[in-house]
């Protein structure tokens, strides 16, 4: 690692151009379930923060229907549907 050579502000201007909005919202989605899954885990528990991603998913899906594959926009509402049933159990058991 000490012999890699730090990216230049060229390579670092050349990868931003290369950079998609919906390659980053992609991302960001997957980014957000998977904090949200582990958010609803006994030890890091917060139906606050797994609440406000299922609102992100719910918002957030739906721009990228048309720039996306469509079975990629499938798997983001079934991760969100997933989330909101554990999201519900959740709330139930906290009752």
């Amino acid at each position: 690692m000490a012999d890699e050579e730090p990216i230049g502000e060229q390579e670092l201007l050349d990868a931003l151009q290369q950079l998609r909005v919906s390659d980053l919202l992609v991302q960001t989605l997957s980014t957000v379930s998977s904090l949200a899954f582990h958010r609803l885990g006994e030890e890091q528990r917060d139906l606050e923060q797994v609440r406000l991603a299922i609102e992100t998913l719910r918002a957030l899906v739906p721009v990228l229907r048309d720039a996306v594959p469509p079975e990629l926009v499938r798997d983001f509402e079934q991760v969100t549907a997933n989330l909101q049933l554990a999201y519900a159990a959740a709330v139930s058991d906290a009752s």
